[in-house]
């Protein structure tokens, strides 16, 4: 059996020539520079979500977002490419969590990532791996496909530790919602 042929010594040059080395540092640069609290605001958190299915819990997060209540048709862009991204995998990523978002970024469609926080008393049917009902619900809209992953990731970090995930489901404010996240951001 023939094994692979190891990287070329100067594999650093290879890749820097071709610029793949900057646009790596630079997507990591991005990643980093991310802050979840700026995206969120008291307008944007409904801790009373009370739909009984997965569409109809899209389009209450939906409707959280301020520039689409004068935009219907944007609104209907959002909610058709939230549902086929839905169609593909559910984005119920366990743990009670779903982080809904389109499969690629949304040009034109905002000018800036914005991002959706909802809170389901007792949870619906989500397809999560885990089968757990999503209780909290991250919604991800954003311009450019650097920005959609970078703020995916981010939330992953985020959303890894137990306690903050408990602490979202017991808070009683929006306000408390941006403190946790602001404080959960800190210790990254």
């Amino acid at each position: 059996m023939r094994s692979a042929s190891p990287l070329p010594k100067d594999a650093n040059n290879f890749f820097r020539k071709r610029g793949f080395l900057s646009s790596i540092r630079r997507s990591m640069k991005i990643a980093n520079s991310v802050v979840l609290n700026k995206l969120l605001s008291p307008a944007v958190i409904n801790l009373n979500l009370n739909s009984a299915d997965r569409d109809s819990v899209l389009a209450e997060l939906v409707d959280q977002i301020p520039q689409f209540a004068t935009q219907p048709e944007a609104r209907q862009t959002l909610l058709r490419a939230l549902h086929e991204r839905e169609q593909l995998h559910s984005t119920g990523i366990g743990d009670g969590i779903a982080v809904p978002h389109s499969r690629n970024a949304l040009v034109g469609l905002v000018d800036q990532p914005t991002l959706v926080f909802g809170r389901h008393a007792k949870g619906i049917p989500y397809g999560a791996i885990d089968n757990a009902p999503a209780r909290l619900f991250f919604l991800l809209v954003a311009p450019t496909v650097t920005q959609h992953l970078a703020i995916l990731a981010r939330l992953n970090r985020l959303l890894r530790d137990p306690k903050l995930r408990q602490s979202l489901l017991t808070a009683d404010k929006a306000e408390k919602v941006l403190s946790l996240i602001r404080d959960a951001e800190a210790k990254l």
